[in-house]
């Protein structure tokens, strides 16, 4: 038995990417709904907003559709799957040993601006995910697997948007 405790390699993207597809596949055949991490996020956030201030979750429209009178928020496929990639991830680190506690950043970089960066981006994408009506993965995968024109103009431009702001911050990373 090895006692070599390095991370295994990371697997082969052509193969990660058909497995993404057939995973993609069985959420639309299974639960009628695609893979997305914000409609998850809406959610839960509306499940603990329904817990600490029911009256106002049933005045909003926003809410109500999701936890309004006797509706359930947790009770959604998006829920399952959020948690079930999460503690997938959490074991896939495991098995491939690369479950530790560390922030990864450049050197020109403090670990507080990185995670003040990281936070910054988070609510920016955070908020974007709300006014696009989905996240990355809920807008390029589901919706350009569907042959979403919108969703198509959506991808083309997270990576036209991402060539153009990766200059400005290449030089933290190097």
């Amino acid at each position: 038995m090895s006692t070599n405790r390095e991370p295994r390699p990371y697997a082969n993207p052509y193969v990660a990417g058909t497995l993404l597809g057939v995973v993609l596949f069985l959420s639309l055949y299974v639960t009628g709904g695609g893979l997305g991490a914000s409609a998850a996020m809406s959610r839960v956030q509306t499940g603990v907003l329904d817990l600490l201030a029911p009256g106002h979750v049933d005045r909003v429209a926003y809410f109500a559709e999701m936890a309004g009178g006797s509706r359930n928020p947790w009770a959604h496929y998006a829920v399952y799957m959020l948690v079930g990639t999460v503690l997938g991830g959490f074991v896939s680190g495991l098995v491939n040993r690369r479950v530790k506690l560390e922030t990864r950043k450049g050197p020109r970089i403090s670990v507080q601006a990185r995670w003040g960066f990281a936070l910054l981006g988070g609510l920016i994408m955070g908020y974007g995910a709300r006014m696009a009506r989905g996240c990355t993965s809920g807008q390029a995968l589901s919706g350009g697997a569907v042959l979403s024109v919108g969703s198509w103009a959506f991808a083309m431009a997270v990576f036209a948007s991402a060539y153009a702001v990766a200059w400005f911050f290449r030089r933290l990373w190097t």
